[in-house]
């Protein structure tokens, strides 16, 4: 089994989850759901392969990518009827599933092409925020990464992880296991302990 493709698709259905959950708290209807569920669970992929060359890009020459974003989003409409009785950590955690899955994927097919170490971190970045940021522009928010919160930190360091293992010798998989549970481990903990990074405020005299 390609444990790497399950990967891809687990974290393509849990970026399509996390942009359902925001089409449902902005009160979208079901063509928004689908839209921000797609550029959610593909953005940050699609993002990653134009800036690297990986074209035609992932999404276009496997559809299955797109049944799982379909999916999810049908699973969404039918189970999940009053968004607004979810927790308001139920986004939050979603997408740092999503983050966690997607930083080793981009990590990986960036080192696959014999990228640089610093490379990959940087590609694994872009593939981990860059479809949360478009779902947040989208819904007229400040994105995730842009905030105080922890959040690119979790990823830079899941990127970090995984480079550095597989240059200590650990197999793929040690490696990818052990990267996503870093990075789950820093942004969970910094969603349940409302951790942040310190504000650049810039206070202009009146």
């Amino acid at each position: 089994m390609n444990w790497i493709y399950f990967f891809d698709l687990c974290g393509t259905a849990v970026f399509a989850l996390s942009g359902a959950l925001a089409a449902g708290k902005h009160r979208m209807d079901p063509f928004g759901v689908i839209v921000l569920a797609a550029v959610t669970a593909v953005g940050g992929g699609t993002i990653r392969d134009a800036i690297i060359g990986a074209t035609p890009v992932f999404w276009i020459t496997d559809p299955n990518y797109i049944a799982v974003i379909l999916a999810t989003v049908v699973a969404c409409l039918i189970f999940i009827r009053k968004p607004y009785k979810l927790s308001n950590k139920s986004l939050p955690i979603a997408d740092a599933f999503g983050l966690a899955l997607f930083t080793v994927i981009g990590a990986e097919k960036a080192l696959s092409l014999e990228l640089s170490g610093m490379a990959a971190v940087v590609v694994g970045l872009i593939t981990g925020v860059g479809g949360g940021i478009i779902r947040d522009v989208l819904c007229r928010q400040v994105p995730m990464v842009l905030r105080t919160e922890v959040y690119a930190t979790a990823s830079i360091v899941g990127g970090i992880s995984y480079t550095i293992s597989l240059q200590a010798g650990m197999g793929n998989m040690t490696a990818l296991s052990l990267a996503m549970l870093s990075t789950l481990i820093i942004r969970l903990s910094a969603i349940h302990w409302h951790l942040s990074l310190p504000a650049f405020d810039l206070k202009t005299k009146k």
